[in-house]
C-alpha cells in the first residue's frame, strides 16, 4: 500500500509547496480561497460566449436569416397591392417606399427578441443550463454576450430584408438622415434582445415563450404605425399608439429614410431618440438585477 504524503504547511520548502492554498503570494500557483483570479472584464469569456451565439444561429441561417426577408418581402407585396393601388402617397411618398423601412425595422426587432429568448431557455428546458453559470462570467458579461449575439442577427436580418426591398419595384432606400436609422435600428434591437432575455429567464417551457411573442411582442409591432400614420386614427388610439416605444422605434428608423415621420418635427424625433435610451438603460438594469438574483435560473 502506497504511504499518503505528509502534509505540508504553507511556509515549509517542500517542493510541491507552491500547490497549497493560500500560498500564492509566496511564488504559489493557487490564489487564497474567495480571491477573484479574473479581474475587470473576462474578455475572452465574453468573445467565447458571443460567438457560441452567433455560430448557433448561423447554423441554421436559412431558418434565422433568409426566411424573415421572404416573410418581410410577402409583407410588402400584399399591403402594396391591397393599399398602395392608384399612385397612393403617404408622407410625400408613394406606399411601397412608405411601408419598406417600417417592415425592415419590424423584422430586426422580431429576430433580435427570437434569438435571446432562446438562449436561457433552451438550456433550462435540455438541462445545459449550467454551461452557461459555470464559468467565470460575470451577469454583465452574460448580458453582453446574449444580446450582442441579439443584435448582430438583427443586423444580418436588415441587410438581407433591405435587400429584398430593393428588388421590388418603386422601392426606394435612399437614406435622408443615416444617423437616425443606425440609432432607431439599433436602439430597436437592444430593446428586443433584453425582453427577449427577460421573457427566457421567466419562461419555464417553450410555450410561455410564444406566449409572449404571440400575445405581446407581434401586436406591439402590428399595432405601431408601420401600415399606417397614426394621424389617421382616432384621438384615443394616436394616444395608446405614442405609448407605444415600437413605434417610435419604426417612426424614427422611418425618418431615416424618408426625413419625416408621424413623430413630429426634428427635435420630437431627437427627443424619442433620448427616450428608447432611457428605456433600454432601465431594461438593461432590470435584466441585470434579475440575473443576480438568480431568479428561475439559479434554483
Amino acid at each position: 500500500m502506497v504511504d499518503q504524503a505528509p502534509p505540508v504547511s504553507p511556509g515549509s520548502d517542500h517542493p510541491d509547496a507552491s500547490f497549497v492554498e493560500g500560498n500564492a503570494g509566496r511564488g504559489g500557483r493557487f490564489p487564497p480561497r474567495g480571491h477573484p483570479v479574473i479581474r475587470g472584464i473576462n474578455g475572452i469569456g465574453l468573445w467565447s460566449l458571443y460567438m457560441k451565439e452567433v455560430r448557433r444561429f448561423l447554423k441554421v441561417q436559412t431558418q434565422t436569416i433568409w426566411a424573415p426577408a421572404i416573410t418581410t418581402l410577402l409583407f410588402l407585396v400584399i399591403f402594396s397591392v391591397a393599399l398602395g393601388r392608384g399612385g397612393r402617397e403617404v408622407l410625400g411618398v408613394n406606399f411601397p417606399t412608405f411601408v419598406a423601412p417600417g417592415l425592415i425595422a419590424m423584422a430586426m426587432m422580431q429576430n433580435a427578441f427570437a434569438n435571446s429568448s432562446f438562449s436561457l431557455l433552451s438550456g433550462k428546458i435540455q438541462g445545459t443550463i449550467i454551461d452557461l453559470l459555470m464559468p467565470p462570467l460575470s451577469e454583465g458579461e452574460l448580458t453582453g454576450g446574449i444580446i450582442g449575439a441579439a443584435i448582430t442577427r438583427a443586423v444580418a436580418v436588415g441587410f438581407v430584408v433591405a435587400g429584398a426591398m430593393m428588388l421590388y419595384p418603386g422601392v426606394s432606400l435612399a437614406m435622408a438622415h443615416p444617423w437616425a436609422v443606425l440609432w432607431f435600428g439599433l436602439m430597436g434591437a437592444v430593446m428586443l434582445s433584453l425582453l427577449g432575455l427577460l421573457a427566457s429567464i421567466w419562461a419555464e417551457k417553450f410555450d410561455h415563450n410564444a406566449a409572449v411573442t404571440n400575445f405581446v411582442i407581434a401586436p406591439l409591432a402590428m399595432l405601431s404605425g408601420t401600415f399606417y400614420v397614426i394621424d389617421r386614427l382616432a384621438p384615443a388610439f394616436q394616444a395608446v399608439s405614442r405609448a407605444n416605444p415600437f413605434f417610435y422605434v419604426i417612426s424614427g428608423f422611418r425618418y431615416g429614410f424618408l426625413g419625416q415621420s408621424d413623430i413630429g418635427d426634428a427635435a420630437a424625433v431627437a427627443m424619442a431618440a433620448l427616450g428608447l435610451l432611457a428605456l433600454n438603460a432601465l431594461l438593461a438594469l432590470g435584466t441585470y438585477k434579475l440575473l443576480k438574483s438568480g431568479w428561475k435560473i439559479k434554483n
